[in-house]
């Protein structure tokens, strides 16, 4: 039975480039396949005539070969099947990593995964600021690139490496043992697939020196400690022409003076007078985005006492908005006081009820208690002091009392039914 031809066989043109020829067979494979087509005897007759004829197609050698001579320049041999037919066992196998290799996730083994560039990590340290705004910045990566002299082929002058004449380009040999067929690298190329008869002086034959190259690299707003930035084909570069690596950047972001972050949030301490904490008033306080913010401080603040700024935190990585500001009071003490000002200090707890007890409000009971307590021992004493002071002190009706040697203020209760407490000076 006289074979048909090849292009026919794979309903395509002459002229088909390579992708065409690919699609044509992946898509005649998939239709009769024997798994498919379980005791179909003509299923898997195409199937068998399709992988003979891309397995030729596909090859340029090949491929120019028969354009020229037909399936004569195939007949008593120079095929790995041998002479007279296909070598369905180990051709098969290989077309079948070629085509459908995409969707395993990349063939095994083999020339297309020979060679392929490393790929690198660089680490990247940047600003709060950069990370907020975004920023392009400019690297320095030693790798290595595509030797000039040889375009990356490894061959003296540019010239195209030839295909390995013992696995025929596959990069591995077969041999059979039994029912076993048993696979391994090629000796003669290293599973290149392809030997270089005059290897490139400058690079020895590898197609890539090592040099520093400088790369471009934009940083997108709201970035955090650990992210990642992919630069696809900026690795290492393969032998000989396979694929570079990919590049990828990790980020770190550097301690602010100013602020701490805590994912889209940022907080900051700030210093407020005590005139303001006690009076209330307005402050200012740095943002990240190089503006102020003015703040309301209410009356009576307390040391540690948390304000939020809404949107005035971090950027949100590919999303719209920011986060929040938080803002910790932290209330100065004065130093370096003048006379006057100590004085009007010194004066301010005689003056109201500013700071007292009774201002903090305690329990009831701990009220009677605490005055009961302190109003003992007090009114003990003044009942043996001279009967001058004593009818002094009550005749005036106060009750300030002044003994020997004593300035604590005590404050006790004048009565259980009282809500108020009287200020006894000793």
């Amino acid at each position: 039975m006289d074979k048909r031809d090849y292009y026919e066989v794979l309903e395509v043109g002459r002229e088909a480039d390579a992708d065409t020829l690919k699609k044509a067979y992946r898509k005649l494979a998939m239709q009769f396949h024997p798994d498919r087509n379980p005791g179909d005897a003509e299923a898997e007759a195409r199937f068998k005539e399709a992988a003979e004829a891309y397995e030729v197609l596909k090859d340029p050698q090949k491929r120019a070969a028969y354009d020229r001579f037909g399936h004569a320049a195939f007949d008593g041999g120079g095929r790995p099947g041998g002479p007279g037919g296909f070598d369905f066992a180990t051709g098969f196998s290989d077309i079948f990593d070629e085509v459908f290799g995409d969707f395993m996730g990349g063939r095994a083994g083999g020339r297309r995964g020979a060679g392929r560039g490393a790929d690198l990590r660089y680490n990247l340290e940047i600003s709060l600021e950069d990370a907020f705004n975004g920023q392009t910045v400019e690297i320095r990566v030693p790798t290595s690139v595509a030797c000039d002299d040889c375009s990356g082929s490894g061959a003296e002058g540019g010239a195209s490496p030839i295909t390995c004449t013992t696995c025929s380009g596959y990069g591995k040999v077969r041999s059979q043992q039994g029912f076993f067929t048993i696979e391994r690298t090629c000796p003669a190329c290293g599973g290149h697939g392809q030997v270089i008869d005059k290897p490139c002086k400058a690079c020895g034959g590898q197609g890539r020196t090592h040099k520093e190259k400088t790369l471009s690299v934009s940083i997108p707003p709201g970035v955090d400690d650990g992210t990642r930035i992919r630069l696809a084909n900026e690795g290492e570069a393969g032998m000989r022409g396979a694929p570079a690596g990919d590049l990828y950047i990790f980020l770190q972001i550097k301690p602010h003076e100013l602020f701490e972050r805590e994912g889209s949030d940022i907080f900051c301490r700030v210093p407020i007078p005590m005139v303001t904490a006690t009076l209330g008033g307005t402050v200012e306080v740095p943002t990240i985005d190089g503006s102020a913010a003015k703040v309301n401080v209410p009356e009576g603040t307390q040391n540690g006492q948390q304000f939020r700024l809404r949107n005035k935190g971090m950027s949100v990585l590919n999303a719209k908005g920011r986060g929040d500001m938080y803002i910790e009071t932290v209330v100065e003490t004065p130093v370096s006081l003048t006379r006057k000002q100590k004085e009007l200090l010194r004066e301010f707890p005689r003056q109201g009820n500013l700071g007292r007890p009774d201002r903090l409000t305690p329990p009831a009971d701990v009220r009677v208690r605490t005055a009961r307590a302190a109003f003992s021992p007090i009114h003990h004493r003044l009942q043996h002091f001279p009967g001058s002071i004593f009818d002094q002190v009550k005749s005036r009706d106060r009750r300030l009392i002044y003994l020997k040697k004593l300035e604590q203020l005590i404050w006790v209760r004048k009565d259980a039914g009282c809500s108020r407490f009287r200020e006894i000076k000793s």
